[in-house]
């Protein structure tokens, strides 16, 4: 690990952080002049250093490590096919990210600048090492908490143990409230020039994010820590945030993943990733965005989690339709569902959407974000990334909120849930009323919510894990698309047979669905997950051995 850390630092933190970005060119110093006491004079140096931050931010991807969403190949997290690295990049690209935050953070705060001039770029760095420790926690749990540059490979702590994950996240805190208090607010990050830099939003959004995350794994894991304690955290910066008057939802839903979700003047934005392909900003612009998204599709067990329009699941309404056709399973639904999966001969693909057609691995296909018309012109998608939006900090408040005080009030829905049903033009409300007389559970309720409002976003597969439901809802039989005759497919009945669902929902002598004629993607046999260790990543065998031992492999990894 700290072999890594000590290259980036040398190879990456001194002579990126050297690299002063204007738009999309990338000016550096002559090479005889790349030496380390020319840098760290001005806060024109440390913008520019801090702009390599942004370059190792993740881009867009789809996460088939989840339920929800699926590829056209098993994916070896989400079926539990997987075994001890030798080396991963999930675990040193993290760290050659700190030690770039570390680099600039040292130097910064030894250049010869006011407090409030190095504060504010020692900030961001203190920001992204955060974002990233917290990216190693959620996988490894316990890690080494490296918080300095090293200029020797003889300095001891280049073999570091593993500390304990409540240490890890308090200094994310830690880093996150100094970030809060000294980054600009968002509304002076608006201009062409700094738009895409961190925010005190940003900062609230992380804080939001993760004591969410570490109440909850902590409380459903019985790790022993405080878990009020976490979800104090992500109750205050959410207030913190939602009082702040500067956010609100975009009021159309369907158009927020496009061109027209970009900028400030989207007040949903908290912290995106931009790109290009133009663009005047000081933060890099990246020439490329979403990947195509035949690549991907969702399983009949996330389309079966969306409500119906009288706002009760598949299982208690009386909306429910018999699916003669692929476009059935659409009707009387949340709106939010058109929105987000492509309906049979909708204008896609540019001959229209074809199930079982379209080679996305037979689950339903995904048109939320996709542009087909940019597709077709550049062959990329540039919009830019939402990494953190406002939705997300209103349903992880109403979760928060729950979960902290085992109860939340109809206003309490009415301000986080309930606002982001109706900026999708679903007006059944979420009342505790509504939870009992239907005989749900609002906690259950409040998670539907998160998965229905953020498919392919990323968020699915870091939820099961904390809720600890990965092994409910992972060793299954993963489910796609109904076939259905009417539809009159290209592709026939007999070339899919041995892999659809017979009566009553049957599949080789085991119920698997509530109907015939649904394509298994993945049987239940190819898939495991073993609770006693799956919930974290194995340590890679390189990172032990250079520790000397120090670090220790996850339990049941070795």
């Amino acid at each position: 690990m700290i072999r890594y850390i000590f290259k980036s630092f040398c190879a990456i933190g001194m002579v990126c952080g050297m690299v002063s970005l204007t738009s999309c060119e990338l000016d550096r110093m002559p090479e005889t002049t790349l030496a380390d006491n020319n840098f760290w004079k001005s806060e024109t140096d440390l913008r520019g250093a801090c702009n390599k931050l942004y370059v190792d931010l993740p881009g867009f991807s789809h996460d088939t490590r989840a339920d929800d969403i699926i590829g056209t190949a098993a994916n070896s997290t989400s079926s539990g096919n997987w075994s001890v690295p030798a080396t991963s990049g999930e675990w040193t690209q993290p760290y050659q990210k700190i030690a770039v935050c570390n680099n600039i953070i040292s130097k910064g705060e030894a250049s010869p600048l006011t407090d409030a001039q190095k504060n504010r770029w020692v900030a961001e760095a203190r920001f992204f090492r955060a974002f990233h420790y917290f990216d190693l926690v959620r996988k490894y749990g316990d890690v080494p908490l490296i918080l300095k540059a090293f200029d020797s490979t003889s300095d001891p702590d280049i073999k570091m143990a593993r500390t304990s994950r409540e240490e890890v996240i308090q200094q994310c805190y830690r880093d996150l409230l100094f970030a809060e208090e000294n980054l600009p607010d968002i509304d002076n990050v608006k201009s062409d020039g700094e738009w895409g830099r961190v925010s005190k939003s940003a900062a609230r959004g992380m804080l939001v994010r993760i004591g969410l995350y570490e109440g909850t794994f902590s409380k459903y894991h019985a790790l022993g820590s405080d878990a009020k304690q976490h979800l104090k955290v992500s109750l205050d910066a959410a207030e913190r945030l939602i009082n702040s008057g500067k956010h609100d939802l975009y009021p159309d839903f369907q158009r927020l993943f496009y061109f027209d979700g970009e900028g400030r003047q989207n007040k949903e934005n908290v912290f995106v990733k931009i790109y290009g392909p133009n663009g005047s900003s000081g933060v890099i612009v990246h020439s490329n965005s979403r990947g195509l998204e035949n690549a991907v599709s969702v399983t009949r067990q996330t389309i079966d989690q969306i409500l119906y329009a009288d706002g009760l699941p598949r299982e208690k309404t009386a909306m429910k339709v018999e699916e003669t056709t692929h476009n059935d399973v659409f009707l009387n639904r949340d709106p939010r569902m058109a929105m987000t999966f492509y309906q049979k001969d909708e204008d896609a693909y540019k001959a229209g959407y074809n199930p079982f057609g379209n080679q996305h691995g037979n689950g339903y296909g995904i048109k939320k974000g996709f542009m087909l018309d940019e597709w077709n012109t550049v062959n990329k998608e540039t919009v830019d990334k939402m990494i953190i939006r406002y939705a997300e900090i209103l349903i992880s408040y109403a979760e928060a909120l729950y979960e902290y005080n085992g109860q939340i009030s109809d206003a309490q829905l009415d301000a986080t849930i309930n606002k982001v049903r109706a900026r999708a033009g679903f007006d059944i409300k979420l009342t505790n009323n509504f939870v009992a007389a239907n005989g749900l559970n609002m906690l259950d309720e409040i998670r539907r919510e998160r998965l229905v409002e953020f498919i392919d976003e990323n968020l699915r597969y870091n939820d099961i894990i904390r809720w600890k439901i990965a092994e409910k809802v992972l060793p299954v039989t993963m489910l796609g698309l109904k076939y259905n005759d009417a539809d009159n497919l290209s592709t026939p009945r007999e070339n899919l047979e041995g892999r659809l669902t017979g009566p009553d929902g049957m599949y080789k002598g085991k119920k698997v669905a509530d109907q015939e004629g649904i394509y298994v993607i993945e049987e239940s046999g190819n898939r495991s997950f073993d609770a006693h260790k799956d919930y974290f990543y194995p340590i890679p065998t390189y990172e032990i051995a250079t520790s000397e031992g120090n670090v220790k492999q996850n339990p049941g990894w070795n």
